[in-house]
C-alpha cells in the first residue's frame, strides 16, 4: 500500500479525516490513472494529505470485489472508493464483469454497513474513457471520491445524532442531470 503524497496539513473534521482505502484496477491503467489523481485530488481538497488515505492496486475490475470486502472486514476504513475501467470488446464479457463487480461491491456496503463508492467506467471506447478520466466528460475517479466522503459524513451524522441541517450548510452541489438544458431535457448518463 502506498500513502497519499503529503501536502498540507490536515484539516480534518470534528470526528477526524476519512480513513479511505482506494483499490485501482490496473487494467487500463492510463485511464484508471487519472482517474485516481482524481480520486487523491477530491481528498486532498477536503482533509489535506496524511495517513488516512491508502491506495491499492488490483489486477482488473473484477478484483475491487475482493479489495473492498477485505478494506470492510479489516475495520480499519471508514470507505472504499473502488475504481475501474470497462471496455465493450467484440462479446459481452464486458457486460458480465461489469455486472459481477456492481452487485459485488453493493454487496459489500449492504453486509458490512462501510460505504463503496462505484468508480468503474463502463464505456464502449477507450475515447469514451478518456472523456469520464479527466477529459471533457469530468474525472469520474474524483466523482467517486466525493461521493463517498459525502456519504461518510452522513453516515456520521446519523450515527451521532448531529444536527444534519448544519452538515447539509456545509455540502456541495451536486450535479441535476434530469434539470436539463435546452431541447431534449437532461444529458444522458446515471449517477
Amino acid at each position: 500500500m502506498r500513502k497519499a503524497r503529503e501536502k498540507a496539513g490536515d484539516r480534518g473534521t470534528a470526528s477526524g479525516p476519512a480513513r479511505v482505502l482506494v483499490a485501482t484496477s490496473r487494467y487500463n491503467a492510463s485511464v484508471t490513472d487519472a482517474m485516481l489523481e482524481g480520486a487523491i485530488e477530491a481528498y486532498t481538497d477536503r482533509f489535506g494529505a496524511g495517513e488516512s488515505l491508502e491506495i491499492v492496486g488490483v489486477s482488473g475490475a473484477f478484483e475491487l470485489t475482493a479489495a473492498a470486502r477485505a478494506a470492510a472486514a479489516s475495520g480499519r476504513y471508514d470507505g472504499v472508493v473502488a475504481l475501474g475501467c470497462i471496455i465493450r470488446g467484440e462479446t459481452a464479457h464486458d457486460q458480465y464483469i461489469a455486472h459481477a463487480v456492481a452487485q459485488g461491491l453493493t454487496g459489500v456496503t449492504v453486509s458490512s454497513g462501510m460505504p463503496v463508492a462505484f468508480g468503474v467506467l463502463t464505456v464502449n471506447s477507450a475515447v469514451q474513457a478518456r472523456a469520464r478520466a479527466g477529459g471533457k466528460k469530468g474525472n469520474k475517479g474524483r466523482e467517486a471520491m466525493e461521493a463517498l466522503l459525502d456519504t461518510i459524513e452522513v453516515v456520521r451524522v446519523i450515527e451521532t445524532g448531529e444536527d444534519s441541517n448544519e452538515v447539509a450548510a456545509r455540502g456541495r452541489v451536486i450535479p441535476d442531470k434530469a434539470a436539463g438544458r435546452g431541447k431534449g431535457g437532461g444529458a444522458k448518463g446515471n449517477r
